[in-house]
């Protein structure tokens, strides 16, 4: 069955991708292209349950498994979006800006996003079972010992590396090739990491150059962080590991999970203690009741929203939308992301890389079909190295680069100039020109970001997207970092690995930059301002604290102060940004989170 429906997938995508997503979209609506049996209820079946959890992302779907091992507990799952499909599972194939994605945008930016439709950079957030892991770039990253061992010292006790290294290990269900720190990874959990099956030539070449330039080979989630690694994605032979697939393909009689019910608020009684939730599916309005607790796993951006709506927040804010408060709070504040550029590009005078012309042959498909390898296989972040610049204040990594075979003119001005918002103007004059011809690219990366936004509401209505204002690269030393990070990746293009492949940097000047010298400190911090992007590794709006930390909006125990009943388990709830991306931590709050619940309740 496998075969069958992959080589079904493969020979649509030969005719053409955008069709064949629009296809498998169609057949998806008769359930003809499920990927798995996850059970679901068109409507909850009781009326209480002792457990409500909101979302079904890597927060959500770990918590969600694991409260349910406990048969005397009635569980209830609440998702917004719908069940994964088959098309998800196929890792060179992006859901950004489809109806698996909430499709956010930020608010004109002053000192970013110049390059950009609007000045509104895209947050692509995934809606679905799953989450944003049904539509990320896949990488595993934990972070450094330093970030765990900072939260703990800041009164988050059971927070330090010591003390979260076993949740990492739990969750994961490893299978990597060299170079592997065992006693750092776990094999019996139930998020499959695994480097991808196919690579080109040129991720070798990456690897290469950083030895030509004095750095290791490491596991970066292993002892060191400082290094070039292949990426280790959350990948089960060639296809998506998402949350949902990794946590939610259980069948237990006290689970129940409803798709397309979107949370509009907690319902707190005049005690300060959440007793249920308010859901609406297909415009009707329901109500449900917790006897135990709810718990938030909608994500940075959805989580906040609910607590603002549910009268938890900043107290002028919700009055000024006639919001009861119901608890004085700093929700929304503390936004943060690790904030990339996406301007460079490096033209090879071989057929190295993943353009258009080389992925849609009836040879590369029918390999993903049957031998669930080629190119389909891969995900976008092919490579990364963690570096430390001379802006470095620890002995954490502040730079990360992340490197791709391919660029933005790669799939020939289709999905992923436009999932990343990428003006016509900067397009056509950039990279246009150079449709057809082999590139690839190094997005350097700000690790420990020190520009800060916040979310606010924009109406008292759920459906009403919140206002985003990230405040990219407000600080001026995230923009020296990546000019840092730009001569980084200038040297490795010069390394004799790619050099093999005749890299050379392509120099058409930026728009909004011209009058700049190219390649002048000046024109790129010009041009990091224009073509900026995230990793979209959004947390901190619901920050973890003690009760002693005023901006703190849940305890160490991720329960919201001052409300009884209700906790959340989410990348929110991290007080400052970790070096790495965010699910693996993400998945590792979760576990914890889940133990942090039975023991409360004696289970």
């Amino acid at each position: 069955m496998r075969i069958l429906t992959g080589i079904l997938v493969s020979l649509l995508l030969i005719i053409n991708s955008s069709a064949a997503i629009h296809i498998l979209r169609l057949l998806a609506n008769y359930g003809l292209t499920n990927t798995y049996a996850i059970k679901t209820e068109q409507l909850p079946r009781f009326s209480d349950y002792d457990f409500i959890v909101v979302g079904a992302g890597p927060g959500g779907s770990p918590v969600t498994n694991r409260l349910s091992e406990n048969k005397n507990w009635r569980i209830l799952l609440l998702e917004a979006g719908q069940p994964e499909r088959i098309s998800n599972q196929i890792p060179m194939l992006s859901f950004v800006n489809s109806e698996y994605d909430w499709k956010y945008r930020s608010e004109p930016q002053r000192k970013a996003c110049l390059g950009i439709i609007n000045q509104r950079c895209p947050i692509p957030k995934g809606k679905s079972l799953g989450g944003t892991t049904t539509i990320n770039g896949m990488v595993y990253s934990r972070g450094h010992k330093l970030d765990f061992d900072i939260w703990a010292a800041q009164g988050n006790y059971g927070w330090s590396y010591d003390e979260v290294l076993p949740y990492f290990k739990k969750s994961e269900r490893a299978n990597l090739n060299e170079p592997v720190d065992e006693s750092y990874h776990g094999r019996d959990g139930y998020v499959h990491v695994q480097n991808a099956p196919w690579r080109t030539p040129l991720t070798a070449a990456f690897l290469e150059s950083g030895k030509e330039l004095g750095y290791d080979v490491i596991d970066y989630n292993g002892q060191r962080q400082i290094g070039f690694s292949d990426s280790q994605l959350t990948m089960l032979n060639g296809t998506r590991c998402s949350a949902s697939k990794a946590y939610l393909r259980i069948n237990r009689s006290n689970l129940d999970i409803v798709t397309e019910a979107t949370v509009s608020r907690v319902l707190i009684d005049e005690k300060n203690h959440a007793y249920g939730v308010e859901f609406i599916k297909h415009n009707k309005s329901y109500r449900i009741n917790a006897r135990k607790e709810v718990i938030l796993s909608a994500g940075t951006i959805n989580t906040p929203q609910i607590l603002m709506l549910s009268g938890i927040g900043p107290k002028e804010h919700l009055q000024e939308l006639g919001i009861n408060v119901v608890k004085d709070a700093k929700v929304g504040y503390n936004f943060c992301d690790h904030v990339a550029f996406s301007g460079l590009t490096f033209l090879v005078n071989q057929s190295v890389t993943l353009l258009a012309k080389n992925t849609l042959t009836p040879r590369a498909v029918l390999q993903y079909a049957i031998q669930g390898t080629g190119p389909y296989s891969t995900t976008g972040p092919a490579a990364v190295a963690f570096t430390r610049t001379k802006y470095a204040t620890d002995e954490r990594p502040d730079l990360e680069l992340l490197f791709r075979a391919g660029s933005f003119h790669s799939d020939n001005d289709g999905s992923f100039r436009k999932a990343r918002r990428i003006s016509q103007e900067v397009y056509d004059t950039v990279w246009k020109p150079i449709i057809g011809q082999h590139a690839w690219t190094i997005w350097p990366s700000v690790q420990l970001a020190h520009s800060k936004g916040r979310i606010t509401l924009n109406s008292t209505n759920i459906r009403d997207p919140p206002l985003i204002d990230p405040n990219l690269l407000d600080n001026p030393i995230d923009v020296e970092i990546l000019v840092e990070g730009v001569k980084l990746a200038i040297e490795i293009s010069k390394s004799q690995a790619f050099q093999k492949y005749g890299s050379k940097m392509h120099e058409i000047k930026i728009p909004g930059c011209e009058s700049l010298e190219f390649a002048s400190d000046d024109y790129w911090r010009c041009a990091i301002r224009h073509v900026t992007s995230t990793f979209n590794h959004e947390m901190g709006t619901a920050k973890m604290g003690p009760t002693t930390d005023s901006a703190a909006v849940v305890d160490p125990e991720l329960r919201v102060h001052g409300v009884g009943g209700l906790r959340v388990i989410d990348a929110s709830i991290m007080p400052e940004i970790p070096v790495g991306h965010l699910s693996a931590t993400s998945y590792m709050i979760a576990e914890k989170g889940a133990d942090m619940i039975k023991k409360s309740w004696q289970a």
